[in-house]
């Protein structure tokens, strides 16, 4: 596993990291990597990338969720959803990557790959984190000029030895 910082650019690595993360905090079974993962946020490890989708999400999530949100708003980049975005979401869709019902996953992972993200963090094992749809989402990005994105877990981006 690699560093949370880019050792070569010496710099935060930027992440686009989905509600799943922010909710996991108060889940017993994501608690402490997800706790873990915000200590490296704070740290100057990662530079959270949120978006419009990502905020109308958390709006509807449970209170805990929003405030553990905005409680790391000093640590986030937004991005904006863009028509480059909004294709290349389509595209996943088209090649169904993800189905039509996961039309925000897939706007989730277009956003971040327009703006270079170094990866996306999630706890989404059902549409996001898991080996097909990575590779999917990874042949729509070379078809269309956009470099591979990390999909991880927050498991697989804390650095425990750092």
């Amino acid at each position: 596993m690699a560093k949370a910082r880019s050792r070569a650019e010496g710099r935060p690595l930027r992440v686009y990291v989905d509600t799943s993360v922010f909710g996991g905090v108060h889940d017993d079974e994501f608690r402490s990597p997800s706790e873990r993962f915000f200590a490296a946020v704070r740290g100057g490890d990662f530079v959270v990338l949120v978006s419009e989708a990502l905020v109308v999400e958390i709006s509807n999530a449970p209170p805990v969720v929003q405030a553990t949100f905005e409680s790391h708003r000093g640590y986030m980049e937004p991005l904006e959803t863009t028509a480059e975005a909004a294709a290349l979401a389509e595209a996943y869709l088209a090649a169904r990557v993800v189905p039509a019902n996961s039309r925000v996953d897939a706007l989730h992972v277009a956003l971040a790959s327009v703006a270079r993200a170094d990866a996306v963090v999630s706890w989404n094992f059902k549409h996001l984190v898991q080996l097909r749809r990575i590779r999917g989402f990874h042949a729509v990005n070379v078809l269309r000029g956009y470099p591979l994105i990390e999909i991880r877990s927050p498991l697989e981006v804390i650095d425990d030895d750092a």
